[in-house]
């Protein structure tokens, strides 16, 4: 009997080590894939930035690429701390829920028992602001938002901000994003708790939760706590404005890394954030929107989580529960489109079939590229495009923005991958097909 047993264990060891070798072998494999797409994008001056994966709490894969400060030739490390933009509003509506959790509000509370001097405060429910159901018109979105969005703003500046546009729809009618929501959602917590946005997120769910690299920031980037600039790239990476934090608060303004957003997520989904009922509440979706995360598809799996993008910045966080693995991406430099990047990171981690993007440029003659060049206007869209030619490649502008790339990849055919842009001229040159999600607009040259 003692050797059966003996045996047994023995033989039981044995199998739980083959296990973890083979566990082991496969996340090799997996972060290898990450590593090479990664390593691509650098090369190729398609994006920099930073990845992480959690997997039942415990830290998979992490890397950083590129640069934290081009002037400066600092290159990216995990530790370097990015603007989060938007998903911000995943810890601000964890803050909500521990105050209703701890009976000191509730969704159904009104606007006008905080700010009543805001349109429609009286009709504006908690779960309206959660929910982006409010109406309120989203402040970022206004022509003068431009004109102080780098200059420190006080709660009464910005209030009186909101205070002069009125509702863009009747509250509980419909629902659209607005940051104006997720803004007022913080004042709402400071003035519940007599402390400050910054110190709410530090001791609400930083400390509870060993956050040890993400804050509510300022102004301009503090280089010596290593966080990162944000760039635009055109020939060359080019030094993006900074937004001054005061401005967009509960709505935007936390930094931090991708180790530790995937720490964070997992921590609000194992329980050590908010109750079951909470969480319950906050994936809960409506006309597509939860009260701080959306639900994110990725094949026949369901993820939770949230966006983010400000001043060049963009970041992604997703939860997947019945896999018990988070994902953060954050970027500081993004030329090649951000879905397509996280496509290419969770197939490879969840092991589908995968090729890694080809950013080789089709040759065009120098007289093709002039056929191309010159005004365009659609039936379709009020837009305008021009196209010129600079060197041997082409270039596209439309009316009232900034212009963008053009990487030739077949006859006629052109696109811009940040955006998800392609534009299939005809063989005379003198029209072209702009594709761009669903939308199909047809683009003829003026005369």
């Amino acid at each position: 009997m003692r050797i059966f047993i003996k045996i047994f264990i023995m033989t039981k060891s044995f199998c739980t080590l083959l296990l973890l070798i083979s566990f082991s072998a496969a996340i090799g494999q997996q972060t290898q894939k990450i590593d090479s797409l990664l390593q691509l994008l650098e090369s190729k001056n398609q994006g920099m930035g930073s990845a992480a994966i959690m997997q039942n709490g415990k830290l998979q894969y992490s890397k950083a690429f590129g640069y934290a400060n081009v002037e400066g030739n600092v290159k990216s490390t995990p530790a370097h701390k990015y603007r989060i933009g938007s998903i911000t509003k995943v810890f601000t509506s964890v803050l909500i829920f521990q105050l209703i959790d701890a009976k000191k509000l509730t969704l159904e509370n009104k606007l006008s028992d905080f700010f009543p001097s805001l349109p429609e405060a009286k009709n504006i429910s908690i779960a309206h602001l959660l929910q982006h159901r409010s109406g309120l018109h989203n402040f970022t979105n206004d022509s003068v938002y431009i004109s102080y969005y780098l200059q420190k703003q006080s709660q009464e500046s910005m209030l009186k901000l909101l205070a002069a546009n009125p509702p863009d729809f009747m509250p509980g009618k419909k629902a659209e994003y607005s940051n104006t929501n997720y803004l007022l959602l913080g004042y709402i917590a400071e003035k519940i708790t007599g402390k400050t946005y910054a110190q709410l997120v530090a001791e609400r769910i930083c400390k509870k939760i060993n956050l040890k690299d993400t804050y509510v920031g300022v102004a301009n980037a503090d280089l010596s706590k290593k966080e990162v600039l944000s760039y635009d790239y055109e020939d060359k990476w080019a030094q993006q404005p900074q937004t001054d934090l005061s401005i967009p608060g509960a709505a935007g303004s936390v930094l931090s890394t991708p180790t530790d957003l995937c720490q964070f997520i997992t921590a609000l989904f194992t329980g050590k954030l908010v109750s079951d009922s909470s969480l319950k509440a906050m994936k809960t979706i409506r006309d597509n929107y939860g009260m701080g995360l959306f639900q994110i598809p990725f094949y026949d799996r369901k993820a939770y989580g949230h966006n983010g993008s400000i001043d060049g910045f963009t970041c992604n966080l997703a939860y997947f529960p019945e896999d018990g693995v988070a994902v953060a991406y954050c970027t500081n430099g993004q030329v090649y489109a951000m879905n397509d990047i996280l496509i290419g990171i969770l197939s490879c981690w969840f092991n589908r079939p995968y090729t890694l993007p080809d950013f080789s440029a089709a040759a065009v003659p120098i007289e093709e590229l002039e056929l191309y060049t010159g005004n365009y206007s659609s039936n379709d869209i009020p837009l305008k495009i021009t196209v010129t030619r600079t060197g041997e490649s082409l270039k596209a502008q439309a009316t009232g923005q900034s212009s963008f790339p053009l990487t030739a990849k077949g006859k006629g055919l052109f696109v811009f991958e940040r955006a998800g842009i392609e534009m299939q001229f005809n063989s005379k040159g003198d029209g072209f097909t702009l594709k761009q999600g669903e939308g199909n607009y047809v683009f003829t040259k003026e005369k």
